[in-house]
């Protein structure tokens, strides 16, 4: 990383929605007015766009453990996860951290350590790297964990996760129930168990919700709901105060949050691929129609450049308008007022896309070069 001011000179940047020649100046971190002395960077034939703003995305958990039981250290995970980052334009990154009831990956466990090693990471990584809590209902023996890192300020997005129930729906599938073991490092038989005892406890859910949904308003956390089945499972998460509405499973769910003036988040691999791996809704449509304005990476970081891309290439919408759902809404969504947009005094957050692509050449993150391949170096000044 390289701090110093920079202009980026001849590019098409993307400044108060639509795209136009002009040079972009950054200084002290943030996007300026002019940079004296600054250096070079030739973005002449390429986009000048908004550093892209993930609002959830766990392919994190591929870094701790690329195999069902092979886990790998928590610290180099994330090197690894702040490069991927860096090489698709994702310059803020919420990590999507479930912390479930199942041990290994998504244990109680996994998440001291994964708490510990951001603690201790974040001053060297480029990315602005916060934690998108996915609190599974029925995990009552972590509540209190998660209550005090909410508290300490080490969670930034509280997700309400609920998948206990189809979990239990599953159980006699031996593929399923092969699939929930090996990510937990069990043996079937013993997931079985496991799941069948927690189970047991679930008419203590309620209160625990309300307790964490107290804690994150207390701490002036965004709050969101995900796999919203219904409107009445929107109006209850909305009760707690979660203003976001996370991949609704219908359409009608979607329209009711917008009724509501909530945003609402659905998978940037959706666009790319053209629809929902699960067969829910589609996302493209809904967000040309005004009823998604939010589109996160979910389970694959590349998805999320690529996908504005591909919604401009549908012919509804222009790229300008499609980089806003990656970028400015949900900076918005999460509550940054300091980036998400080209303007002077917010966070140096930019990428450089050579749109033939779409691939990017360079990322400066809070002003910093963080950043640059081969064809970047050839551009410097």
């Amino acid at each position: 990383m390289e701090e110093r001011a920079w202009r980026i000179a001849g590019g098409a940047a993307l400044l108060d929605g639509a795209l136009r020649r002009a040079d972009l100046a950054l200084a002290e971190g943030l996007v300026a007015e002019a940079a004296p002395d600054a250096r070079l960077l030739d973005a002449r034939g390429l986009l000048v766009l908004p550093g892209l703003v993930d609002i959830h995305g766990d392919a994190h958990e591929r870094s701790l453990q690329p195999r069902p039981g092979i886990g790998f250290p928590v610290d180099l995970a994330l090197r690894d996860t702040a490069t991927q980052l860096l090489g698709c334009g994702i310059t803020t990154a919420y990590l999507g951290v479930t912390l479930s009831w199942e041990p290994g990956l998504r244990s109680l466990e996994t998440w001291r350590l994964l708490m510990a090693a951001l603690d201790a990471a974040r001053p060297g990584l480029a990315p602005d790297l916060r934690v998108h809590l996915r609190f599974e209902a029925d995990n009552l023996d972590a509540l209190d964990d998660a209550l005090a890192d909410i508290a300490a300020g080490r969670v930034h997005l509280l997700g309400f996760n609920d998948h206990t129930p189809s979990i239990v729906r599953k159980l006699g599938s031996e593929k399923e129930v092969a699939k929930y073991a090996g990510r937990a490092g069990m043996a079937p038989a013993e997931f079985r168990v496991l799941a069948e005892r927690v189970a047991a406890r679930r008419g203590e859910v309620p209160a625990a919700r309300e307790r964490l949904a107290a804690a994150a308003r207390a701490a002036g956390l965004p709050m969101l709901s995900h796999d919203d089945a219904s409107l009445e499972d929107r109006a209850h998460y909305r009760g707690h105060g979660a203003r976001i509405c996370e991949f609704p499973m219908a359409e009608a769910v979607a329209a009711d949050a917008r009724v509501h003036g909530e945003a609402v988040v659905m998978g940037a691999p959706n666009v790319v691929r053209g629809g929902s791996h699960l067969g829910w809704a589609s996302a493209a449509p809904l967000a040309e129609r005004g009823l998604v304005t939010v589109l996160a990476s979910d389970y694959h970081w590349p998805a999320l450049l690529e996908a504005p891309f591909a919604m401009a290439r549908r012919g509804r919408m222009d790229l300008a308008a499609a980089w806003a759902l990656v970028s400015a809404n949900p900076a918005a969504a999460a509550g940054l007022g300091d980036r998400g947009a080209l303007r002077p005094g917010l966070r140096g957050d930019v990428v450089v896309v050579d749109p033939a692509g779409p691939s990017v050449v360079a990322v400066f993150s809070a002003g910093r070069l963080a950043q640059l391949t081969a064809a970047g170096a050839a551009r410097l000044g």
